[in-house]
């Protein structure tokens, strides 16, 4: 006799973010009224090396808009200069009639911000909200784009420089996940380059503070393509993870796209849609690298792209891989 077994159903449920518990490490200070703003510009030396826990802030009227960086996502980032200082820096605005889930996003960035203090993630100078209601945060203006940027001017990465990305980035998730945050957005354009080829995590917009340690982390947000298994399917791939993991799995592709030079779970060209990549992420293999990279690229790779979320690695370990003894400054 057959046996019919019953067809699981997948937990595809879209819960809205949660908003995170509001306990600043430093706290930004309200930007002062125009005539404050004034007379503390005579006392305080701005400069593109001040740090998010500065005494005073930036105001809206001290910044000139020089052009755009970029939109989405219910608003636009701008190259901005400081009128009186000169200082360059990056000036992402919500727009006051933007979707209500969108300024909760930026919300949500803004709260990390002001958490984090890391070589390795954006620095955050400033943030106001306008009487039109427009939000803004003022942040560190990175001169080279993204690593999406690059691969598309500059081509692929060599394995010597992608150990040097990793370590950044591994740097910069080990700092976040040792503080309780989760990015859940890992991927090319969110990764921010400079002149002197420091490599920074930016976009905060879909991240999660774990206020607790078993705070459970499945809900749908971010760039679903590069979305761990467990996030489409919690139940089949370690239902119980503790929610870094997932960031990891987000840097092996990552890895992998710079190498390869195209998403790697899909075919070169062909346009992704939700259900293919849900498919490919849930019930394909993980992709492997081609013939001729390295043992210790490889099996870097591997640690990463475990598809139960309690073998891959963590960031520390991660940090501890033989592959990154090819990180070298030099290869840029």
């Amino acid at each position: 006799m057959a046996v019919v077994r019953g067809r699981r159903q997948l937990n595809l449920r879209l819960p809205l973010p949660e908003l995170p518990e509001r306990r600043p490490r430093f706290p930004l200070p309200l930007p002062p009224s125009a005539a404050t703003s004034d007379n503390n510009n005579k006392n305080h030396n701005w400069s593109s090396s001040a740090s998010a826990s500065a005494s005073a802030a930036i105001a809206a009227a001290d910044l000139e808009k020089l052009h755009v960086l970029g939109h989405g996502n219910g608003g636009t980032v701008y190259k901005v200069r400081h009128k009186r200082t000169s200082s360059i820096y990056a000036l992402k605005l919500i727009h006051g009639d933007s979707d209500s889930t969108v300024r909760r996003q930026l919300l949500r960035e803004m709260d990390i911000l002001r958490r984090t203090d890391s070589p390795h993630v954006v620095r955050c100078h400033g943030m106001f909200e306008k009487p039109s209601g427009d939000i803004a945060i003022v942040m560190e203006y990175m001169d080279f784009g993204t690593l999406d940027t690059i691969l598309k001017t500059q081509g692929t990465f060599s394995e010597q420089k992608l150990a040097y990305v990793a370590r950044q980035v591994l740097d910069g998730l080990s700092y976040l996940h040792s503080h309780k945050i989760i990015h859940r957005d890992i991927k090319p354009s969110n990764l921010l380059v400079n002149s002197h080829m420091d490599i920074k995590i930016a976009d905060f917009g879909v991240s999660k503070i774990m206020c607790r340690t078993l705070d459970a982390c499945n809900s749908y947000v971010g760039t679903c393509a590069y979305m761990s298994p467990e996030r489409f399917d919690p139940e089949s791939y370690g239902g119980n993870y503790d929610g870094y993991a997932g960031d990891i799995w987000s840097l092996g592709l990552t890895l992998m796209e710079l190498y390869l030079g195209h998403f790697p779970l899909l075919p070169a060209g062909q346009r992704p849609d939700w259900a293919t990549l849900m498919c490919a992420i849930c019930f394909g293999d993980p992709p492997a690298l081609p013939a001729g990279v390295s043992e210790e690229f490889r099996s870097f790779i591997e640690c990463c792209l475990q598809k139960e979320s309690t073998k891959r690695w963590s960031a520390s370990q991660l940090l501890g891989h033989p592959f990154l003894c090819r990180d070298s400054r030099s290869v840029w």
